[in-house]
């Protein structure tokens, strides 16, 4: 859900701000960090809250604390807390898990995004560069905020009732797509599994390449490249992902059920419906443990990837 103030403008311009934000999350999160080292940085006596007194050349990454801006910082990004500006942030104010709380008085030269939280102005006419953007998703705020501050749930999902029967569902969903796919290309889905069985290596190894330097042009295109490039290159390297999770999981999913359906089935009680679905109830399981759904997601955009770049190789010697 996007929300627009008066003052801002065309979409397009922020796609690079999102994901300069992103990859500064990733960072924060990946190293556990708290991004300042500054005299006129504190935190509260509590250890809950950092005070930002007059910093205006500290970019300030928090996590799991809130932020309050008393006089001046240069851009503030914060996981799983408040940002209450009363002073003046000259570049974006972003909080993941969190709101931004806009003083009277307080000034904010960026733009502002906000995922699961929202934007607080006190003052009817906040004081905005023009020009800016203001972005909010307002949705599973409460879900996003304990997630930004306890991450470790990310790799280790508490189990309970709701989880459980969200796992069912998308059980359900992934078999409805794998009998959807085996149904319009059964002879790709076919090929894929077949290359799966006598080259998982190669296809893998492939794959997990391309995985890698997607990842890493889409992040690097999006801080070096003008607007318009960087949108490009982020949409394909995007969409390369998702068809390879789609089509991987699709692949493995009817590869895995037919290994399966050889080894514990009896041959009268055979069929790739049936197969389809062991597959299905295997990777939904192997997504959803602890720790393990880590390799288990890799393993599918890895697979995925491979298969849709072996594809053609596969199809012309095919022809040959």
């Amino acid at each position: 859900m996007r929300y627009s103030l008066p003052f801002t403008t065309s979409t397009t311009s922020l796609a690079p701000t999102l994901i300069r934000i992103l990859y500064a999350a990733i960072f924060t999160l990946a190293f556990s960090l708290i991004a300042f080292a500054h005299p006129e940085i504190s935190t509260s006596e509590d250890n809950t809250t950092v005070i930002v007194q007059n910093a205006p050349e500290q970019e300030v990454y928090v996590f799991g604390k809130a932020v309050i801006v008393k006089k001046q910082a240069k851009g503030v990004l914060a996981i799983g807390g408040d940002v209450t500006v009363e002073g003046r942030v000259e570049g974006d104010v972003a909080t993941i898990g969190g709101n931004v709380i806009q003083e009277e008085g307080g000034y904010i030269g960026g733009d502002v995004i906000v995922f699961g939280g929202s934007y607080k102005p006190k003052s009817a006419t906040p004081l905005r560069e023009p020009g800016k953007e203001t972005v909010m998703f307002g949705v599973l705020e409460d879900e996003i905020k304990n997630l930004a501050q306890n991450p470790s749930q990310i790799f280790s999902p508490s189990m309970s009732w709701s989880f459980v029967a969200q796992r069912i569902v998308v059980a359900l969903l992934w078999f409805v797509i794998s009998l959807v796919f085996t149904t319009i290309a059964p002879g790709a889905i076919s090929r894929s599994v077949a290359r799966i069985q006598l080259s998982s290596l190669k296809v893998c190894g492939l794959g997990a390449g391309a995985f890698l330097l997607a990842s890493v042009l889409i992040v690097a295109g999006a801080v070096t490249l003008p607007t318009f490039l960087s949108a490009t290159v982020g949409a394909m390297g995007l969409l390369l992902l998702l068809l390879g999770y789609v089509f991987g999981r699709v692949a493995l999913q009817v590869s895995v059920g037919k290994m399966l359906q050889k080894y514990l089935f009896p041959e009268n009680n055979r069929s790739e419906t049936l197969a389809t679905l062991a597959g299905v109830l295997v990777w939904t399981l192997l997504l959803s443990l602890p720790y393990i759904w880590i390799i288990a997601l890799f393993s599918v955009f890895a697979f995925g990837i491979g298969l849709i770049l072996t594809a053609r190789s596969s199809g012309l010697r095919q022809i040959a």
